[in-house]
């Protein structure tokens, strides 16, 4: 009587694990829920950055210990802001007073509520869920950095300018300050020029809730100042800035230049040197700055103006301060863009000069030069720019046999207004609606036919392999006109439309560009280091060796044959009369960079200013220039899921000693909590491109190569051309971590100061 009701409940109920059996269930040998218990491993308050643990023990109904297994419905999920964290349980345990635990192992990173979940069957265990809270670790020089960061600080003599610091710990979380004798944070500032230091009066103030300090800094003598804020011994991420210090005339003069709605800004000066040669005579000069640009001009009877030199005011363009010069009593300074040779000029308002270009400069990109504030003032004017033009729907059909060519003949009469539309593709023969899926099909496909090399050839690479970055084709097939670079600079201008939309309609370019074909992009000037990473084979075999070699014997000229089936077709002349100059050991490296204007610029100069001119139909140039080429790739294409297992399966190692053992276990460690975008940095540091071939880390060429160098506490190198990171001794991990990080992000800030 009593069996009925009992099996109709069963057969409505699942038993508690599988290996249960009707007579444990009446029994009560299974585990029962409500009898588990855990046991917490750590004590608290615990930090991130450890890897910890917990036991489960399991009894049954009755009270007494059950002996758990892997056929037990057991399961454990771990959550961190709506995010599953990894996690290993371990059963089994041999000593018998443990067959009733399982042991569960997770590592933390993050700070903040964890909330632990543990089931048996489909029921919590008493007091499942748990909350378990991590605090974040102490602070870390490496992560911890300047808010709205910029490179040169305008500031007035006798005034507290405020410098705000978010103190982070390796882990990236907010982490509390706690002053202490040991680790502080302190400025050292020394005088741009003569290296002189100076102490400025400083004052710190600390903000518990934002875990945000303030650091104010007063300057009582004018001038121009290098500075770097650390903390302890360590340098912050981005702790070096310059210091321009104006009287408070020249900071009314700048704040008035800011507001001049005519764009007739000049100061007189003198041009002492051009491409590192200095003039015979110094021209005397003008120097106009506007909102977009800095020009030199030259006058012809005080009233016939010539343009001499003109810099865009963009991160690129950077000045480096070199001291006073006697003979014109004026301070001296140096203007370099990347796009045109440098120059040297002598003028009396130099600090002037400089703050009006800085907030100039601050103001075209935001306000900060970090890459993620860059960005997000990016899309905002993006948006801003595109603001009337309707993201409605606009229906086109593709024929999938013929995709490039049908993909440009349905979108060849488009307005701007139209690509700004959301397309909807539908494929010619194919049922389905395109809900966002068919068009990420539709341009991840175009992307391979118009960028991979095995596609129509609109690309190239220099040298055959998957590895190979990729650049214009100067020698495509005589059917692709250039009409069909403008259209791959249109649908590249198209995916950081998109992408500015918001993350719903985030589209990413999948190519691995040159870098000189996207320093090009930016207005930078292409020179012959670019070749390690374009065509790694000519820089191995030709450009390495001139560049390390007595070559006064080769018999080389500034020129080069170009043959066809065997017969020489014409001379190129990278120079005039160049033929007749020969390269010796003096000219040696101009020759090197003629030959890479050639090879990387001149030869597809038609083909890059049809891509630009589809590229800044939708995004216009002033605002890509704010990036460098390594930005902009990733603003372009993103980042890849980098596996660190499969990094660690396809990579070599030289060096054997035992202090190099431990340097890789750091580097693992290190680059283990690396984000995705660090992981980018850090493949293009050792291979030139942020992006892996499709089968991953195990289809480079050479496959990347940690080295041993015999060097202590100096900044790793890389060989981009091998593929090769050269690793040196450092006494601490921090001391390496700090280190990796500085290399893998160097040359991305705008001023300096020599």
């Amino acid at each position: 009587m009593l069996l009925g009701p009992n099996l109709s409940w069963i057969q409505n109920h699942s038993l508690p694990t599988s290996k249960t059996t009707i007579f444990d269930f009446f029994t009560g040998r299974y585990p029962a829920p409500q009898s588990c218990t855990v046991e917490w491993n750590w004590e608290e308050p615990i930090v991130v950055g450890k890897t910890v643990s917990f036991n489960i023990k399991f009894f049954q109904k009755n009270g007494k210990e059950y002996p758990v297994s892997t056929c037990d419905n057991v399961l454990v999920e771990i959550m961190h802001q709506g995010i599953k964290v990894g996690h290993n349980m371990e059963f089994g345990f041999k000593e018998p007073d443990l067959s009733n635990m399982a042991k569960v192992s997770f590592t933390v990173h993050k700070s903040g509520t964890y909330t632990i979940s543990v089931m048996i069957g489909a029921r919590h265990i008493k007091g499942s869920p748990f909350n378990k809270v991590f605090e974040p670790g102490p602070i870390d020089a490496g992560k911890t950095g300047f808010m709205n960061y910029s490179s040169t600080v305008v500031c007035t003599a006798g005034t507290s300018h405020p410098l705000t610091i978010e103190t982070r710990d390796s882990f990236g979380n907010l982490a509390t300050y706690k002053t202490d004798q040991s680790n502080y944070f302190k400025i050292r500032v020394r005088e741009a020029g003569t290296n002189i230091r100076y102490i400025p009066t400083t004052q710190i103030i600390y903000d518990p809730t934002g875990k945000r300090l303030t650091m104010h800094i007063k300057m009582d003598r004018q001038g121009c100042y290098q500075a770097t804020v650390s903390y302890g011994d360590t340098k912050l991420k981005n702790g070096d800035f310059n210091i321009l210090v104006l009287s408070p005339d020249e900071m009314v003069h700048v704040s008035k230049n800011l507001i001049k709605k005519t764009h007739s800004i000049y100061y007189e000066a003198r041009l002492i040197s051009y491409n590192h040669e200095k003039l015979d005579k110094p021209k005397k000069v003008y120097v106009y700055i506007s909102p977009k640009q800095l020009t030199l001009k030259e006058f012809y009877l005080k009233i016939i103006g010539k343009k001499l030199y003109t810099f865009r005011v963009c991160p690129s363009t950077k000045f480096y301060f070199n001291g006073y010069n006697n003979h014109y009593e004026a301070p001296t300074f140096t203007i370099d863009d990347g796009s045109q040779p440098p120059i040297v000029i002598a003028a009396k308002d130099r600090n002037v000069i400089a703050a009006t270009f800085t907030s100039f400069l601050l103001k075209n990109i935001g306000g900060s030069e970090t890459f993620l504030d860059k960005q997000t003032f990016f899309h905002h004017e993006v948006r801003q720019i595109h603001s009337r033009k309707a993201h409605s729907c606009l229906p086109i059909k593709i024929d999938r046999s013929k995709l490039l060519l049908s993909s440009y003949k349905a979108t060849k009469n488009f307005e701007l207004s139209d690509w700004c539309k959301r397309f909807e593709i539908t494929f010619v023969g194919e049922e389905g609606l395109d809900w966002g899926g068919v068009r990420r099909e539709w341009m991840e496909l175009l992307c391979t036919e118009l960028f991979d090399p095995n596609g129509c050839g609109l690309f190239r690479r220099f040298e055959d392999s998957s590895q190979g970055l990729v650049h214009p084709n100067p020698k495509r097939p005589m059917k692709l006109k250039l009409k069909y670079y403008e259209f791959a600079g249109k649908l590249v201008g198209k995916c950081l439309y998109e992408s500015c939309l918001g993350r719903s309609y985030r589209q990413l370019v999948k190519a691995r560009f040159s870098r000189s074909f996207l320093a090009q992009l930016i207005g930078l000037r292409v020179n012959y280091k670019y070749f390690e990473s374009d065509d790694p084979e000519l820089y191995k075999t030709k450009i390495k060796f001139i560049e390390d070699n007595d070559i006064n014997d080769m018999d080389l000229t500034f020129s080069e044959d170009e043959y066809i089936n065997g017969q020489l077709t014409k001379i190129i002349e990278y120079i005039p009369n160049g033929s007749r100059t020969a390269v010796n050991n003096r000219n040696k490296l101009r020759y090197l960079d003629v030959l890479a204007q050639y090879r990387l610029a001149s030869n597809v100069k038609d083909e890059l200013e049809a891509f630009l001119k589809g590229l800044n139909e939708l995004i216009p140039d002033n605002l890509l220039s704010i990036f460098d080429e390594n930005e902009l790739e990733l603003l372009m294409c993103g980042t890849d899921n980098y596996s660190i297992a499969d990094f660690k399966i396809h990579h070599t190692v030289s060096g054997t000693s035992p202090q190099f053992s431990k340097m890789l276990d750091w580097f693992w460690t290190i680059v283990a909590g690396f984000t995705d975008e660090q992981m980018a940095r850090l493949l293009q540091f050792i291979t030139g491109c942020s992006q892996l071939p499709v089968g991953g880390f195990s289809e480079l060429l050479p496959k990347i190569q940690l080295s041993s160098t015999p060097m202590f506490n100096v900044l790793p190198t890389a060989h981009t051309c091998f593929n090769q990171l050269c690793i040196p001794f450092y006494d601490s991990i921090d001391q390496f971590h700090h280190s990796l990080l500085l290399a893998i992000n160097e040359g991305s800030q705008g001023f300096g100061m020599a």
